[in-house]
Order: structure tokens, then C-alpha cells, then sequence
């Protein structure tokens, strides 16, 4: 992991805090509001404002009204049109929390506009944490100057299947690097001076059912997978709340869960923020707050009634809940609002400098779009050659995303009207046209059909040197596809191109791996997710090599739905958009099937060849690694090795190491990576500290973290199952206390150039 970087931005951030805090420090306080004394610390200033606060007023402090207005419910005065909002405590010196959807942008109001980063696996297939830190910032700095305060940002679900409606707004598979990124991008948005949440904790890896779906594990292979990533990324990002789930977790809702919220995130993690509940996730007042929820988000639109107003204080008033409970409830809100700058650095309205900040949207897709396929060094394009654009509204712009995350561009939507017209629509497309970049690179005549006519689109492909087609998948919240196929005709539309012009370079716009029948027929295959607010430019400045695609796959892609855990979504679609469901939905998934497996370990447990295994990209150009070697060193386990790149042009290479337990099998884990960019002929030898986290297993019977003895090996891939080193230690067993877990390296990969 390439992460100087982020540590000079944090450093910087820090720096920038300390001096603003110092700055402040020199002005009068006034003794009747302590509280705002910037030289106490968060805890000691979140104890003086809840010694001043009335029962009122804390009340006020643990919920919050919708933003928005929503079934005739109005929009409550002084609130932004947002997804959260509570009135100032203006007696306390206390800000209005205005709370803004999502991790990709922000997402409201439509009307205001916002730049949208590309999707959160695009940022994961990065492999970069600087990249994922840069684009937090980017959304906040817009967020705050609207206003808002706290930003509904830090998806760090798993993705378990490829047909969940928010992969998009996820990491992927992998609980090292979805936390490693989603906790980088959390600490990027917090240096902005707003609280960020980490969601949906946890298990909230479907959308069919969501509400009311139990997600069955052990409470092991939970704390080795979903739970990982979120203490992981809580590790590295220190968000200020986090968000507990709509669905249930072994039977028990998430915002009701005791062990989940008390034992594993107040208590074994030692998390001193506070809880907010989801929109519509909250089911009772004492068993929530008692379970260790703080705070309820817009119950009086979602939920069946305000449940910590009236009935949480009437459960005070009964002794049900202890007044010290409402207490910390208000105390960890408070002490986020300080801890993160809201209260020291109020939002205020101020201009967005849009243009700079779709050069971090675009920076962020040319790094994350992953290179599937290059038969023939199709790709790069010749800027000579005559084009035939097709399909996917790449005249007019690129796909988002649905449901709280989608952002619209300042410009408004450049393909307005498709269904579905309610939620969780619209669908929304950003006024970024890969047909005018295309155009704008091209010296050769390119031409547009826009799919609608297969044998349109076939004529103009058979006449033109090369075609491209763009391909869409529209996912949203709220709603899984209940199969892995394009929907439409686009498969009949690609394959026809294909018979027409075997040079055919494919885009996919999408929410994560999808069917592809035509795979042999086409020349290339570019996976460009949702590519954000400059999607389009950057499209063709990885098609015609300004850039090369340096992104590598978060997530392993199925050859179809037989190779998943779970072939099956019962219930899944949605009508509006012609996915009908088609049988009841389930209401208890069985995630044992393959428990902390996930993903590629799933495809290495049971001996399946998925069509691209996780880690997988392609360039162009192409690397080599030798003088691998592995050591421990102060308790570490390192490896060392040499990259080369051996091609013509410059590239980006991300070197995985993929660790192996002892008695474990073939289920190897990975453990760390290196992002190295690196000229023609030049050579950089690398260091990397396998994260201590992904050596241990979690012994749920003796409440312990536990790293069994014997021998571990370790492998240098080019992705899960390609290899080209591999060295093995033989370390002690140890064990740590489940309140005191190992923690990872706090710098995994040192490079020195030859």
C-alpha cells in the first residue's frame, strides 16, 4: 500500500486543525459556555456541555427529523433538504446538524448539484488509499459548503453477491482492503470538519427484504469478515458514528443487537463515538438504547413512531433505562461534534470550485477502471482510426448509481425521464459524454448508433476500423437483480457488433461483475463501474492510453450465478425497471454456507474457477517480480521483492501478498499490496509488512484472537491465483484478548527505486 501519501495528508489536516485550534485558543471564553474551550480535549469538553443540558435538551440531541420533505410530512424549518436534520441547541453554542447523503457525493438536494465521485469499488480496485482519502476530502469540502455537518458516508459491507443493489457503494470482498480504503476515505472527509459515519453495520450484504432479512453467521466467521472490515476501517478512519443496519443479525435487529453494539464495537473496540440508526431501523425505545443505539435518525417519517421521545422517557421514568444511559448517549454525540470539528469550524455557505473537483472524480476512475481484456493489444486506440460509438447513452453522458447515493451534476441530469420515476429513482446520468471525448481524441470520422436498432448499429461498426459499445447495468438501494445478465438486449446488441468487427472494445457501466456470453467475440473488455462526473473524459483517456488503466478487481467475477454460495435471490428485482420479482423474498439468509470465506477464499475453498479471480487487471504494459524473500522482524512478517516493468510504456502495478494459516488448506488470505508506478525498464524493490490482523483466527469460545503456531506461507501474486513467489515462516502461536486485537502495520509497503 502506497501510504506516505495518506500520512502527509493526515499530517497536513492535523497540522491545519492544531493551528486553527491554537488560533482559537488565543480568543476569550466565555465561563458560561466552557464547553467551547478548544484547548480541552473532545471528552473533557463533551463532559462540560452535558453537565449544562437539560433532560430537553439532551432529548433533542438523540434523534433527528428528516431533512426533506416526504409524504406530507414538511420540511422542518432551518433544515437544507437533506437526509437528516436537528435544530441548534442555540443556548449551548451548538450548530443545526444537517446531515447529507452519501459516500459518493452530495446526494441532496438534487436541485443544488454536487460532484460525484466514481463508485466505491471503482476506488477499491484503486488499490490506493491516498486516492480514497483525496476523494473523501473532495466530497466534504462540497458538503460543508452547503452547509452540512455530517455526511452519511463509509460503506464498508462486504460484497457477497454480485447481485446486491449497493455494491456500488462498497468495497468489495475483501475485509483488509474495504477497511484499509473505506477508512481513508472516512478520515478524508473528517479532515473537512464533518462527522462521518461508517454503515451499515452489519451484514447488510442484500437489499431484498432488507428490513426484515436475519443474515445467519457464526459470531466467528462474522468478526473474520463483515466485522473485520468495520473494525478496520474504524481503526484507520475514526468516523464519528456508525450506522447500524435495517436487517437483523442471527434473528436480532441490528440497532437492537447488545453483543453487536456493546460488546464488539463499545467494548471490544473501545469505540467512543455514538450509534445512529438507519432510516426506518428502529423497532423499540429501551431494548435499542439499552442495546447501545444513541441516537434515532427520522423517526417520525420512517419509523412507526418517535421511539426516544415519549416511550424512552417513559422508560426513564420507570427505571426501565437508567438516566446514566441517556447521559452517554448524549455525552459520545457530543464528543464527536468536538472531536471532528463541527462545533470549531461551523459549514457555511461558500463557492465550490467544481472544476477541480472533477479532476479528483476523474483522477479516481482512470485509477479504478479495471482492463479485463486486450486480445491483441487492441487498446490503447490510434488516434487515426475511424470509430463507431454504440449503445449506452454515450452521447449524452455516464450512468450513477440509484437510491441516496445518486448524485446529480450541477449541469442537471443529461438523460432525464427514464424509469423509475420514484425511489429509488430517478436514474441519473452524469453530463459527461464519452462520445465528445471520444470525438475530441479521434483524427479518424467517429460515428454514433445508439443500440436501439442492432442492425443500425452492426452497419455502422462493420464500416468504421474500430467499434465501442457501452454497455449499462442501472442498480440502486432497495432492490438486488435477481440474475447476472445485462438487462435489455445489450448481449444480442454487443455479440451482432462483434460479428460485424472482431476489433470491439466493450465498456461496462456498472454495479459490479456481470454476465458476459460475448466475452471470446470481443477484442477488449474495459470495466469502467459507475465512472463519476468526468466518467466520460476519463473513458477515453484510458482507451487511448493519455492514461493506463492501473485498477485491479475488488471483487472476483463469476463466470455465472451457478458458482455463487447462493444461486438464487428469492424475490429480487424490481418491476419499475423490468426486473419483476419472481417468488417471496426469504426472510433468513444462511451466510455459513462460506462464513469468513468470502469471495475469492470462497472459489479457493471449493476448487472454483471464477472468470477473473479478485486482484485481477491488465495494462499496458506488463511486470515481473524476482528476489522474493520472506522474515520476521520484531514480531513482523515482512517480504521483499523487486517489480520490473519489462514493457515499452509506463504503468501501474499492484503486487498482492496473499497469506496462507496453518491447517487452512488452499484458502490463502491477502495480507498486504504495494501500488507502484513505475517508467519502462525501471525496477523498484518493494517491502511488505503482512497486516497481523489477517494471521489470526477468532476463538469465539475463549473470547481471544488466537494465531495459531506452525508454518505460514506467503505468495506474490499479479491476483489471487497468479503467483510468482512464495516463501514461508514458522511463528509461535499467540493470542490477544477479543478487547485488544493485533493491529495492522502502521506502514505496509517501502519502495526503492533502481
Amino acid at each position: 500500500m502506497n501510504l506516505t501519501k495518506t500520512h502527509l495528508a493526515t499530517f497536513i489536516g492535523t497540522a491545519l486543525l492544531l493551528c486553527a485550534s491554537a488560533c482559537a485558543a488565543d480568543a476569550p471564553v466565555n465561563p458560561q459556555q466552557p464547553w467551547l474551550d478548544t484547548r480541552l480535549t473532545p471528552d473533557q469538553r463533551a463532559a462540560l456541555a452535558l453537565k449544562a443540558m437539560t433532560q430537553d435538551e439532551k432529548f433533542q440531541l438523540i434523534r433527528t427529523e428528516f431533512g426533506d420533505t416526504n409524504n406530507g410530512h414538511p420540511m422542518p424549518a432551518g433544515a437544507l433538504g437533506s437526509a437528516g436534520y436537528q435544530p441548534a441547541l442555540t443556548r449551548l453554542g451548538l450548530p443545526a446538524l444537517q446531515e447529507s447523503d452519501a459516500g459518493l457525493g452530495v446526494a441532496k438536494p438534487l436541485s443544488s448539484g454536487a460532484t460525484a465521485l466514481p463508485s466505491g469499488l471503482a476506488t477499491a480496485a484503486s488499490f490506493d488509499p491516498a486516492l480514497a482519502y483525496a476523494g473523501g476530502a473532495m466530497i466534504a469540502r462540497e458538503a460543508h459548503r452547503r452547509g452540512f455537518n455530517i455526511m452519511l458516508a463509509g460503506g464498508a459491507d462486504l460484497v457477497r453477491d454480485p447481485r446486491n443493489g449497493r455494491n456500488f457503494e462498497y468495497a468489495g470482498e475483501d475485509p483488509l482492503l474495504t477497511g484499509l480504503i473505506v477508512g481513508n476515505a472516512i478520515a478524508g472527509i473528517q479532515s473537512e470538519h464533518l462527522v462521518s459515519t461508517v454503515k451499515h453495520y452489519a451484514l447488510n450484504d442484500l437489499e431484498t427484504a432488507r428490513n426484515t432479512l436475519s443474515a445467519d453467521i457464526s459470531r466467528s466467521a462474522a468478526r473474520e469478515s463483515d466485522l473485520l472490515a468495520f473494525e478496520i476501517a474504524i481503526d484507520t478512519g475514526h468516523p464519528g458514528s456508525v450506522m447500524c443496519s435495517y436487517n437483523r443479525l442471527n434473528t436480532v435487529y441490528t440497532c437492537e443487537d447488545d453483543w453487536l453494539l456493546n460488546t464488539v464495537l463499545k467494548h471490544d473496540w473501545h469505540y467512543p463515538g455514538f450509534v445512529m440508526s438507519d432510516w426506518g431501523a428502529v423497532h423499540s425505545a429501551a431494548k435499542a438504547a439499552l442495546a447501545g443505539l444513541d441516537q434515532e435518525s427520522a423517526g417520525e417519517t420512517f419509523d412507526n413512531q418517535v421511539y426516544f421521545d415519549r416511550p424512552l422517557r417513559a422508560a426513564v421514568a420507570s427505571g426501565q433505562v437508567p438516566q446514566s444511559r441517556i447521559d452517554d448517549m448524549a455525552r459520545r454525540i457530543l464528543r464527536s461534534l468536538f472531536a471532528d470539528g463541527v462545533i470549531d469550524h461551523p459549514a457555511r455557505p461558500a463557492p465550490i470550485h467544481f472544476a477541480a473537483d472533477r479532476k479528483v472524480a476523474r483522477q479516481a476512475e482512470e485509477a479504478g477502471a479495471v482492463l479485463l481484456r486486450n486480445h491483441g493489444a487492441l487498446l490503447p486506440l490510434a488516434a487515426s482510426q475511424s470509430v463507431a460509438v454504440i449503445g449506452g447513452h454515450a452521447d449524452k453522458g455516464v450512468l450513477t448509481g440509484g437510491g441516496s447515493s445518486a448524485v446529480q451534476s450541477p449541469e442537471g441530469n443529461a438523460v432525464p425521464g427514464l424509469p423509475p420515476s420514484a425511489w429509488p429513482g430517478p436514474r441519473i446520468y452524469q453530463p459527461s459524454a464519452p462520445l465528445a471525448a471520444i470525438a475530441r481524441h479521434a483524427h479518424g470520422k467517429v460515428v454514433y448508433a445508439d443500440g436501439s436498432d442492432i442492425a443500425t448499429a452492426a452497419r455502422l461498426a462493420a464500416q468504421s476500423a474500430v467499434a465501442v459499445v457501452f454497455v449499462e447495468q442501472w442498480a440502486a438501494e432497495s432492490f438486488d437483480s435477481p440474475t447476472m445478465r445485462l438487462p435489455g438486449n445489450q448481449d444480442a446488441l454487443v455479440a451482432a457488433v462483434a460479428r460485424a468487427n472482431p476489433h470491439t472494445v466493450v465498456v461496462l457501466e456498472n454495479n459490479g461483475p456481470v454476465a458476459l456470453p460475448w466475452l471470446d467475440q470481443v477484442g477488449a473488455v474495459l470495466e469502467a463501474w459507475y465512472p463519476g462526473a468526468a466518467g466520460g473524459d476519463a473513458i477515453a483517456r484510458l482507451l487511448y492510453g493519455d492514461v493506463a488503466p492501473a485498477g485491479r478487481l475488488p471483487v472476483s467475477w463469476p463466470r455465472d450465478e451457478t458458482q455463487l454460495p447462493r444461486p438464487q435471490i428469492p424475490g429480487a428485482g424490481l418491476a419499475a425497471i423490468g426486473l419483476p420479482p419472481h417468488g417471496q423474498p426469504d426472510q433468513r439468509v444462511n451466510y455459513d454456507i462460506e462464513g469468513a470465506d468470502v469471495g475469492y477464499r470462497w472459489y479457493q475453498r471449493k476448487g472454483i474457477a471464477p472468470l477473473f479471480p479478485f486482484g485481477y487487471g491488465l495494462g499496458y504494459t506488463h511486470f515481473a517480480y524476482s528476489d522474493f524473500t520472506v522474515h520476521t522482524a520484531h514480531g513482523r512478517v515482512e517480504a521483499s521483492f523487486t517489480v520490473s516493468n519489462r514493457g515499452a510504456r509506463r504503468g501501474v502495478d499492484v503486487p498482492q501478498l496473499y497469506a496462507t494459516l496453518p491447517g487452512s488448506g488452499e484458502v490463502r488470505r491477502l495480507a498486504g499490496w504495494c501500488r507502484v508506478d513505475l517508467a519502462p525498464g525501471q525496477s523498484a524493490h518493494l517491502h511488505v509488512v503482512a497486516d497481523p490482523r489477517l494471521l489470526t483466527r477468532f476463538d469465539e469460545a475463549h473470547q481471544r484472537w488466537l494465531r495459531p503456531a506452525g508454518r505460514y506461507v506467503l505468495q506474490l501474486g499479479h491476483s489471487a491465483t497468479d503467483f510468482q513467489g512464495e516463501g514461508a515462516v514458522t511463528l509461535p502461536k499467540a493470542e490477544w484478548p477479543a478487547d485488544a486485537a493485533p493491529h495492522g502495520a502502521a506502514q505496509s509497503c517501502l519502495a526503492s527505486r533502481g
